[in-house]
């Protein structure tokens, strides 16, 4: 039986791309800062990752595409901050970022990890960009690196 799977090397020459929404600067600022780390921190040269600021998290699915047709990319993440308000607006926003998120990956065989936290409120986004949950930025960086190495490595 052969068994596939990644690791935390990224491929030679390998770029990444990180999209962040400028709403919630605060949490996605530390999510974006945590994912530029761990890129560096797992060798990944600082110039080999570009930054894309859009408005929101509904803009993000839509740059997504533009970066995964262009091919120039290894792995994408998409950072950004939805908190729970009084109307549904919430979830049109979360879940049709979250779908068109995984309709690019699909679409273009391109990884796309998806950093966009979706909260009820200020303390679950303060707990997942840094506090008790971890780093959100961090672990999307890990995932783009681990599925870049994986999709070289599979015929």
């Amino acid at each position: 039986m052969t068994h596939h799977e990644g690791d935390l090397h990224a491929p030679a020459g390998a770029r990444f791309a990180i999209i962040a929404s400028r709403w919630n600067p605060r949490i996605v600022d530390a999510l974006v800062g945590a994912a530029r780390a761990t890129f560096e921190g797992n060798g990944v040269a600082v110039d080999a990752v570009d930054v894309v600021r859009v408005p929101g998290a509904w803009e993000i699915p839509m740059v997504a595409d533009r970066l995964a047709r262009g091919g120039r990319h290894a792995g994408i993440i998409a950072l950004g901050c939805v908190v729970r308000g009084d109307t549904r607006h919430f979830e049109h926003v979360a879940d049709s970022c979250a779908e068109g998120l995984a309709q690019v990956q699909l679409a273009h065989g391109v990884p796309v990890a998806n950093g966009v936290l979706a909260v009820d409120d200020m303390v679950d986004a303060e707990d997942r960009a840094g506090g008790s949950h971890g780093n959100k930025g961090e672990e999307c960086a890990l995932v783009a690196i681990e599925m870049a190495n994986l999709l070289r490595k599979l015929p």
